[in-house]
C-alpha cells in the first residue's frame, strides 16, 4: 500500500478504557466537551466515566453484559456510553430515530442487562414509548417484556417509578472501591468485543455487527491520521453518536488525538453555523447534505467561519460542485471523502489530503493501509480496473461476525476473510474506489441493468437541482423504470418534462427517468442515507428494501 503506521493504537492502548485514562493524563486540562455552558476537561472526562463505570459495577454489570444506549447526541451519553465500556460491558448504540418496539426489539436480541435512555427528545417520551412495546410480559423488573432487562437508567434529574435517574445511579456506584473499576478496564484487551452496532435497516432488519476494542483502536487512529486531526482541534459532532460515525469518527477519534468534542443533538443549519462561529469549529464531518445546507443557507454570511478547515464526508453521491464550493468559498483547506459500513468498522477506503477534487468527488478514495479492496463477479472472480462488480473488503476492521447470526455471518463472510459488502463499486487503476449502487437497488429496464447511484450522479450535474435519488418503480412495457425524486434549488422554475428532456441529452436512454417527482426534502435516516424503501413503496415499487 505503501502507508504504514508505526505506533498501533491497539498495541498502545488495549482497549478504550485505557485510551480515556491517557487521553485523560495527557491532555488534563484541554476541553473535551463543550454543551452549550457546561465545559468538561479531560481531566473532569476521565472522573466521569470512572464515576459512570462504578455505577454499572453497583449495578451488577459483568464484563461481556450488553448496556444499551438510546440518546441523542449529548455529553451525558458520551460518560454512560465510555463508563460501560470501561466497565466490561459491550455497548449497544440505539438509533434514535427508533420507534419503541424497534428499541425494543434490539434490546430483546441482545438481552441487554442495562440502559441508559434520554427523558423527551423532539417531543417524544422514550421511556413512554419503551412501556407500550414491552410494558408486559412474565419477566419482572422495570420492562417486564424485556426479562433480562434489570435496570433503566433515565437520563435527566428524574425518573418514573421503577427507572433509575442520572444522579441516583452515579450515586450508587460511590461504594464501589476505584480499585474495582481499574481491575475491570485492565482485564479488557484488544480483542475483546467493544460494542454491536446495527446496520441502518435501509435494506431489511437490522444486523448487529460485533466490533473489538482493537478494531476501533486501529481503525480510527489511522482514520484520525489520514484525515489530519489534531490535538486542539475543535470538532462539531453532528453525526449521531449510534452510528460509526459520530461515535468512533467522533468520540473516539477525538479521544486518540486530543480534540474537543461539541455534540449536536439535531441538525440545523441554523445551529451548525452558530456552533461554528460561537465554538470557533475547525472539523466538520457529516453527510454532503450537511454541508449543502451549509453553504445554500441564507444567513450564513452573518457567521464566521474562519476556523473550519476540515471536512470529510460520504454515505452519498458527493458533487464535484460541492467540494469545490467548501474549498472556494468557506476556504475549507481539506476537503475528504470516505467509505464504510458497519461491518468493517465504519471504514474501508478514504480520499488522502493532497488528491486532486476531481479524485475526491468521484471517488471514495484508496484502502486502509494494510488492508485490502477487491471487485469481484457474481462467481467471486477479481475484476480488472474499470470493471464494477461486488465490493469485497479484507483485514484487522473486519467484524467478529453478526451477533448469535451464524447464518447471517456466513452470507457476508466469503471464503479467505473476504467481507461482503452488498455495494456495487468500480476500482481505478490507482486503486480509487467508486461505489455505483446497491447490488439490491439495481433494477433493469428491458434488460438493462440500470443502478440508481449512477443515474443520481449524472441527473446531480443539473444546475436546477440540489438532491435527486432515484428507485425502480413497475412498468408494463419494460418491467421496471426509474423515477426520480429531486430537490430544485430556490426559485427554480424546472418541470418534470424539462429534466426528463435533459437527461435524453445526458445519458443511456434505459437510465433516463421515466417520471419525476420533485420533494421539499429527501427521507434519510439519522446516518443521512436516504432510505430508498420509503421512495419506493410511494412509487409504487413495494416494499422492497424498506427499512
Amino acid at each position: 500500500m505503501g502507508e504504514h503506521l508505526d505506533a498501533r493504537a491497539d498495541v498502545a492502548y488495549g482497549s478504550l478504557a485505557r485510551l480515556v485514562r491517557a487521553a485523560a493524563a495527557r491532555h488534563g486540562s484541554r476541553e473535551a466537551v463543550v454543551e452549550g455552558r457546561t465545559r468538561v476537561s479531560y481531566a473532569e472526562l476521565g472522573e466521569r466515566v470512572e464515576r459512570a463505570a462504578a455505577a454499572c459495577v453497583a449495578a451488577g454489570v459483568a464484563p461481556g453484559d450488553r448496556v444499551a444506549v438510546w440518546a441523542p447526541n449529548t455529553c451525558d451519553w458520551i460518560v454512560s456510553a465510555l463508563g460501560a465500556v470501561t466497565a466490561g460491558a459491550v455497548l449497544v448504540p440505539v438509533n434514535t430515530r427508533f420507534k419503541g418496539a424497534e428499541a425494543a426489539d434490539l434490546l430483546r436480541r441482545t438481552r441487554a442487562r442495562l440502559l441508559f435512555v434520554t427523558g423527551t427528545f423532539l417531543g417524544t417520551s422514550y421511556v413512554a414509548s419503551l412501556r407500550r412495546a414491552a410494558g408486559s410480559g412474565d419477566g419482572r423488573g422495570p420492562l417486564p417484556g424485556l426479562p433480562h432487562l434489570a435496570r433503566v437508567v433515565v437520563l435527566a434529574d428524574d425518573a418514573p417509578a421503577d427507572f433509575t435517574p442520572w444522579r441516583a445511579f452515579l450515586a450508587a456506584g460511590e461504594a464501589v472501591p476505584a480499585g474495582a473499576v481499574r481491575a475491570r478496564s485492565d482485564a479488557l484487551g484488544p480483542d475483546d468485543p467493544s460494542d454491536i452496532l446495527f446496520t441502518s435497516g435501509t435494506t431489511g432488519r437490522p444486523k448487529g455487527a460485533v466490533i473489538t476494542h482493537g478494531q476501533t483502536l486501529r481503525a480510527y487512529d489511522v482514520w484520525s491520521a489520514l484525515a489530519g486531526l489534531v490535538e486542539g482541534d475543535r470538532y462539531l459532532i453532528v453525526n449521531p453518536f449510534f452510528h460509526t460515525f459520530g461515535y468512533k469518527a467522533g468520540i473516539i477519534a477525538c479521544l486518540l488525538r486530543g480534540a474537543t468534542m461539541v455534540p449536536q443533538p439535531v441538525f440545523s443549519a441554523d445551529t451548525a453555523l452558530a456552533n461554528i462561529a460561537a465554538e470557533k469549529i475547525s472539523v466538520l464531518p457529516g453527510p454532503p447534505t450537511l454541508h449543502q445546507q451549509l453553504l445554500d443557507h441564507p444567513g450564513r454570511a452573518l457567521h464566521d467561519l474562519s476556523a473550519l478547515r476540515l471536512v470529510v464526508t460520504g454515505a452519498a453521491v458527493v458533487p464535484l460542485e460541492l467540494v469545490e464550493r467548501l474549498r472556494g468559498e468557506l476556504k475549507v483547506a481539506t476537503v475528504l471523502t470516505a467509505y464504510g459500513l458497519s461491518e468493517s468498522t465504519g471504514v474501508v477506503t478514504m480520499c488522502r489530503r493532497g488528491d486532486p477534487p476531481e479524485v475526491i468527488a468521484a471517488t471514495a478514495g484508496r484502502a486502509l493501509p494494510d488492508t485490502e479492496v477487491r471487485v469481484v463477479d457474481a462467481a467471486g472472480r477479481p475484476q480488472p480496473p474499470g470493471t464494477p462488480g461486488e465490493v469485497q473488503v479484507r483485514g484487522y476492521h473486519v467484524m467478529t461476525g453478526y451477533y448469535e447470526d451464524p447464518a447471517a455471518t456466513a452470507r457476508a463472510l466469503a471464503p479467505g476473510g473476504w467481507l461482503r459488502t452488498g455495494d456495487v463499486g468500480v476500482l481505478d487503476a490507482a486503486g480509487n474506489l467508486r461505489i455505483t449502487d446497491r447490488i439490491k437497488d439495481m433494477f433493469i429496464v428491458g434488460g438493462f441493468n440500470a443502478y440508481p447511484a449512477e443515474i443520481e450522479q449524472l441527473l446531480a450535474r443539473h444546475p436546477d437541482l440540489t438532491e435527486v435519488a432515484v428507485v425502480g418503480i413497475p412498468d408494463r412495457r419494460l418491467g421496471e423504470v426509474g423515477k426520480a425524486y429531486a430537490v430544485r434549488r430556490p426559485g427554480s422554475r424546472l418541470t418534470a418534462d424539462d429534466l426528463i428532456a435533459w437527461s435524453r441529452r445526458e445519458m443511456a436512454n434505459y437510465k433516463v427517468p421515466r417520471e419525476v417527482e420533485f420533494v421539499t426534502a429527501l427521507p434519510r435516516n439519522a446516518s443521512g442515507k436516504v432510505v430508498k424503501g420509503l421512495l419506493r413503496e410511494r412509487g409504487g415499487g413495494g416494499a422492497a428494501g424498506a427499512p
